[in-house]
């Protein structure tokens, strides 16, 4: 099932012993295409600090009545490494992190989330402390960078096709078992009366993070012709 990452954003996150926050934007991995972490809007709890948390602690992306459960305590989330908010999230960073958990490194290996695996799986450490021997190993040199970026900055991009702008992005629609960014939502024609289509997230070129445009492998009138997006079929949440 797909699900839209912007009506995603908003949903209250709830922990094992209690609330955490509300969903506030995704990082992905421009790469891959798959999101990495979901950033918590933690309100009041823990002020003046961004909280991320990988799909590791969801499984597979289900919400239980109007909140997506985490498997992690409120004692965990606030002990894990602090990020610095307003600035890219570093590999030495993610490695600090993945060990704090025991989560293996997903840019490890050749699948979707490390080795083999294709979606990431709910595996908390029975006894959980950040000081335990890390299940990860060391990141390899040549994927030191980290290739993270933000839904919420991306949404609004031009599109760009080989022969001209094609629309604009609007939403994300992630696959709820793997994490996986399989589809944007593009508006295209007046960004007001236009309508919505879906482009495959492995027709992206590129992203330009200085132009504020998504390169796409297709031209106007592949845009043109993709299938219309359906909100109620495309994006159910429930």
């Amino acid at each position: 099932m797909l699900r839209s990452i912007k009506q995603l954003c908003g949903i209250k996150l709830g922990a094992s012993d209690g609330d955490i926050g509300h969903v506030k934007d995704f990082y992905f991995d421009d790469q891959n295409w798959a999101v990495r972490y979901v950033v918590a809007d933690t309100g009041s709890w823990l002020p003046k600090q961004q909280v991320l948390l990988s799909p590791h602690a969801f499984g597979t992306l289900v919400l239980s009545g109007k909140a997506l459960p985490v498997s992690l305590t409120r004692k965990q989330i606030a002990g894990s490494p602090a990020v610095e908010q307003h600035r890219p999230v570093s590999r030495q960073y993610e490695a600090e992190y993945h060990r704090y958990y025991g989560w293996p490194y997903y840019w490890e290996g050749d699948g979707l989330w490390g080795g083999t695996r294709s979606f990431p799986v709910l595996e908390v450490p029975a006894i959980f402390s950040p000081n335990s021997p890390p299940v990860a190993v060391t990141a390899k040199p040549d994927r030191a960078e980290a290739h993270l970026r933000s839904t919420q900055a991306v949404a609004g991009y031009h599109l760009q096709a080989s022969d001209g702008i094609a629309g604009h992005v609007c939403d994300f629609l992630v696959n709820n078992q793997s994490w996986a960014i399989e589809q944007m939502v593009v508006k295209i024609g007046h960004r007001f009366t236009g309508k919505e289509v879906l482009i495959p997230a492995g027709s992206v070129n590129r992203i330009s993070y200085e132009e504020s445009t998504v390169f796409v492998k297709l031209t106007t009138a592949d845009v043109e012709q993709s299938p219309a997006h359906d909100p109620v079929e495309n994006t159910a949440i429930a």
